[in-house]
C-alpha cells in the first residue's frame, strides 16, 4: 500500500512557507488526487455550529465564489456525527453553482481532519471526487495523509487569522488617527468613515445614517460614500423612516444584518436600483452605537472580492462601529459648541448693530405717523421705491403693514412693529447692492403683488400674505456684500455654521429674522395662535431660503407643472410653489423698472461684486468673470443674466398672472437697449481711459440705449 513518503510530506511543508491556506489546500489536493488517481480533490472546512461546509479550493483551483454545502441530510453528516470515513460509489449529486464552480459528484470518499492528533474536534473533511471505484486501500491512503493534512491545514489558517487579526488592529489604529484628524468637521469625518468602512471589508458602497431621535427618522448624511463633490456643501438630506428598511431594522434591533442576496431579502428596497440601473448583490448594516444607545446606522453594499460579506467583515464591522461612534459624538459635541460661539459672536453684532435707543424710538415713532404716505403713484409697478431715503422707506413700510389690512387683521401693536421695522432697518449693513435699500425694494414689489392682484383670500391665505410681505422685508439681513460660496472659501463664521445645510447666506438671513423677532419689544407675532406663529416661522423660514437662486432652479419643474395643470387653491403645495415663485420675482423686481433704475443697479451690484472680486484675488483665489474688474463685459453679463434669469421667472409669474405681461415687456426692452449699449461698449471702451463700470455713465450709452 503507497503511504505517504517523506518527499511527498516535505513538499506539503514546503507549501506552509507560501503563508497561504489556499495554496496549502492546492498542494494537499494535488497529492491526494495523484496518489488516488481521483478526478478531483477538496477540502471542506466545518462552520462552528456543523450546520454548513465551505470550500474555497476545488483541485488546483481557487475559486471565486466559495461554495456552501448545507450537512443536513447529505454524505457528510455522519462522517461528522460519527467522527468516520465514508465511501460512495454510486452518488448523484452537484456541488457547486453555475456562478463560480459546479461538478457533478458520482463517487466520493470523505475522510474527517482533525486539528490534532487527537481525535476530538472535526475541523474540515477532505473530500476525494470521482474514480470509478474508491476502494479499502484508498481509504486508508486518504486518512494517513488526512493525519498530516489536518493539523498542520489547522494550524495554517490559524496563522492566517493571526495575520488578519493583526492587519485589522493596524488598520484600526489608522483609521482612528484618520478620523480624529477630522473631528473638527463632521462632513469630513462621516465622509472619511465611509471610506475606511469600504477600505476594511472590501465594500464596493456605502451610506452612513444618523438618528434623529427627535423625528424618528435616520437622515442619510453621506450616502454611497458621495454625498457631494464639495463636502463644503451638501444637498438636501435624505430621510427614511426608523421602522422601514434594511437600516431601519439594524437602528431598532441594534443588531448586525448580514444579507448574502439582497433582491431575495423581504426588507430590501429594490426601486432605488431599479431608478439608477446599480445592482445591489449583498448587503453587511451595522449599528454605530455609544454607552447611551444607537446614534447611527453603517450600510455597506457589494463584496468586491466575494460573493457575499463574511464572519471575519461582521468582526471588523463590530470594532470599527466602537470608533466611529467615539468620533461621530465627540465631533458633534464640538461642533455644537462651535456653532454656540459662532452664534454668541453674530448675535452680539447684530445687538451691537441694530440696537435702537429709546430716544431714537421716540423720534421716529413721531415721524412715523401712519399710511398717509401710501398714494396711487406708491401703488404702481412703475414706482422705483429706492428714491425714497432709509428714513421715508421705513415710514412706508408701517404703511404698506396698515394698507394691507395686517395691523388690523393680527392686532399688530404700533409701537411694537415700528421698533421691529427700525431694527431691521438698522440690521442691514451698507453694501453697495444688498442694503436696506434692497430689502425695502423686494417688500415693496410684494406689496404691489398682494395689493393689486388681490392674492390674500384666493390664491394665497392672510398669514401667507403677511409672512410672504415679513420674509421680503428681512431677506437679505446682514447681507456681507459677499456670496455664500465666497463666505465657504474664506471660511467665515457664517460658512462654519451653515455650509453643512447649503445656502449659507439664506439660512444667515433668517436666522437673523429670527433674532429680531425675539428681540424684546420687536415680536410683530405675539398676538397670533400657537399654531399660526409656528406656521408663520415655517413659512417665513422657507421663503427666505427660496431666495436661493439655486433653489429656484431645482424647483422650476414643479412651478412649471403647477402652470400646466392649473393653480389649485386647496392643494398646499401649490401655494408653497407659488409663493417660492414670488419671492424670486421679488428679489428681481429691480429689472421690471425704468432704464435708469436698471443702469444704476447695474452700477451698484458690479460694485458689490468687483470688491468680492478684489478680496478673492488677496486671497489667491481666481474670481468668476462677473466678479472680476478687469474682465467683466458688464453689458453682455445683464444680457445673459436677463436671458437665462430673470426673463424666464417673469414669463412665469405672467403665465399665473396674465396682467403682469407688461412686466415681460419692459425686461425685454432693457435686453434690447443692453443689446445697443454692449455696441457701444465694443467700438468706443477700448479707446476710453476709464473702467468699464465707470463707463456706464458715458452719456453714449443712454444715448444708444434710448434709441433702442
Amino acid at each position: 500500500m503507497d503511504f505517504p513518503e517523506s518527499s511527498d510530506i516535505l513538499k506539503l511543508c514546503e507549501s506552509l512557507y507560501k503563508n497561504s491556506s489556499t495554496a496549502f489546500q492546492q498542494e494537499a489536493n494535488k497529492i491526494v488526487m495523484k496518489k488516488c488517481r481521483a478526478e478531483e480533490a477538496l477540502i471542506f472546512f466545518v462552520a462552528e455550529d456543523h450546520s454548513e461546509l465551505l470550500c474555497e479550493v476545488v483541485g488546483n483551483k481557487i475559486l471565486s465564489e466559495e461554495i456552501k454545502v448545507s450537512v443536513e441530510n447529505s454524505t457528510f453528516q455522519t462522517v461528522l456525527e460519527k467522527k468516520t470515513s465514508q465511501i460512495v460509489n454510486k452518488a448523484k449529486f452537484c456541488l457547486g453553482n453555475n456562478n463560480s464552480f459546479s461538478i457533478q459528484v458520482d463517487s466520493i470518499l470523505c475522510v474527517p481532519l482533525f486539528n490534532s492528533n487527537a481525535e476530538d474536534r472535526v475541523t474540515s473533511l477532505l473530500c476525494l471526487v470521482n474514480k470509478k471505484n474508491f476502494t479499502v486501500e484508498d481509504l486508508e491512503l486518504a486518512k494517513s495523509w488526512g493525519k498530516y493534512i489536518g493539523p498542520l491545514l489547522w494550524r495554517c489558517r490559524q496563522y492566517e487569522d493571526e495575520r488578519k487579526i493583526r492587519k485589522q488592529a493596524q488598520s484600526l489604529l489608522q483609521v482612528i488617527k484618520t478620523l480624529l484628524v477630522q473631528i473638527d468637521n463632521v462632513n469630513l469625518l462621516l465622509k472619511e468613515v465611509m471610506t475606511e468602512a469600504r477600505k476594511l471589508t472590501g465594500a464596493e458602497r456605502c451610506s452612513l445614517f444618523l438618528l434623529d431621535r427627535e423625528e424618528n427618522v435616520l437622515v442619510a448624511k453621506v450616502f454611497d460614500g458621495n454625498s457631494t463633490e464639495n463636502l463644503n456643501e451638501c444637498p438636501q438630506d435624505i430621510s427614511i423612516p426608523v421602522t422601514e428598511g434594511i437600516a431601519g431594522h439594524v437602528a431598532m434591533s441594534g443588531e448586525i444584518l448580514n444579507i448574502n442576496n439582497a433582491y431575495e431579502h423581504p426588507l430590501f428596497y429594490r426601486k432605488i436600483d431599479d431608478a439608477t440601473g446599480f445592482k445591489t448583490r449583498n448587503i453587511l448594516c451595522f449599528p454605530i452605537q455609544d454607552d447611551n444607545g444607537i446614534i447611527g446606522v453603517a450600510e455597506l453594499c457589494n463584496k468586491i472580492n466575494g460573493s457575499h460579506f463574511t464572519q471575519f467583515d461582521e468582526e471588523i464591522a463590530s470594532t470599527f462601529s466602537v470608533y466611529c461612534a467615539i468620533c461621530i459624538m465627540h465631533s458633534l459635541m464640538w461642533k455644537k459648541v462651535r456653532d454656540a460661539q459662532s452664534r454668541s459672536r453674530l448675535s452680539n453684532g447684530l445687538i451691537m448693530q441694530s440696537k435702537v435707543s429709546e430716544e431714537e424710538f421716540l423720534r421716529l415713532t413721531s415721524q412715523m405717523s401712519g399710511a398717509n404716505c401710501i398714494n396711487e403713484h406708491f401703488r404702481n409697478f412703475t414706482f422705483i421705491p429706492r428714491l425714497l431715503t432709509d428714513s421715508e422707506a421705513a415710514h412706508a413700510t408701517l404703511g404698506m403693514f396698515e394698507d394691507l389690512g395686517f395691523t388690523n387683521v393680527w392686532r399688530l401693536r404700533k409701537s411694537t412693529l415700528i421698533r421691529f421695522i427700525i431694527t431691521v432697518k438698522q440690521g442691514y449693513r451698507d453694501p453697495p447692492y444688498h442694503n436696506w435699500k434692497h430689502g425695502f425694494s423686494v417688500a415693496h414689489f410684494s406689496y404691489l403683488l398682494l395689493k393689486n392682484l388681490k392674492l390674500m383670500g384666493n390664491q394665497l391665505s392672510f398669514l401667507e400674505g403677511l409672512c410672504l410681505f415679513v420674509a421680503c422685508l428681512c431677506h437679505d439681513l446682514d447681507h456681507r456684500g459677499t456670496t455664500s460660496s465666497f463666505q465657504v472659501t474664506s471660511k467665515s463664521v457664517l460658512a462654519a455654521l451653515y455650509s453643512s445645510e447649503g445656502s449659507v447666506l439664506e439660512r444667515h438671513h433668517f436666522a437673523q429674522t429670527m433674532a429680531i423677532l425675539h428681540t424684546e419689544g420687536c415680536n410683530i407675532f405675539e398676538n397670533l395662535t400657537e399654531v399660526e406663529y409656528k406656521q408663520c416661522l415655517d413659512y417665513i423660514r422657507d421663503i427666505i431660503l427660496a431666495t436661493d437662486l439655486a433653489h429656484h432652479f431645482r424647483i422650476l419643474k414643479d412651478i412649471k407643472k403647477v402652470l400646466t395643470d392649473g393653480y389649485d387653491r386647496t392643494n398646499q403645495d401649490h401655494h408653497n410653489t407659488l409663493l417660492c415663485l414670488i419671492v424670486t420675482s421679488c428679489d428681481l423686481s429691480d429689472q421690471t423698472k425704468d432704464w435708469s433704475n436698471t443702469k444704476e443697479i447695474a452700477k451698484l451690484i458690479y460694485r458689490e461684486f468687483f470688491s468680492q472680486g478684489d478680496l478673492e484675488k488677496a486671497m489667491g483665489v481666481m474670481p468668476s468673470e462677473m466678479m472680476d474688474r478687469e474682465k467683466a463685459r458688464i453689458p453682455r453679463l445683464q444680457i445673459n443674466f436677463l436671458e437665462q434669469v430673470v426673463s424666464p421667472v417673469f414669463e412665469l409669474l405672467a403665465g399665473f398672472f396674465p396682467d403682469l405681461q407688461v412686466l415681460v415687456d419692459t425686461i425685454n426692452e432693457h435686453k434690447r437697449q443692453w443689446d445697443k449699449v454692449e455696441q457701444v461698449f465694443t467700438e468706443h471702451l477700448p479707446s476710453s481711459n476709464i473702467s468699464p463700470l465707470d463707463f456706464l455713465d458715458d452719456e453714449r450709452v443712454d444715448g444708444a440705449a434710448m434709441s433702442a
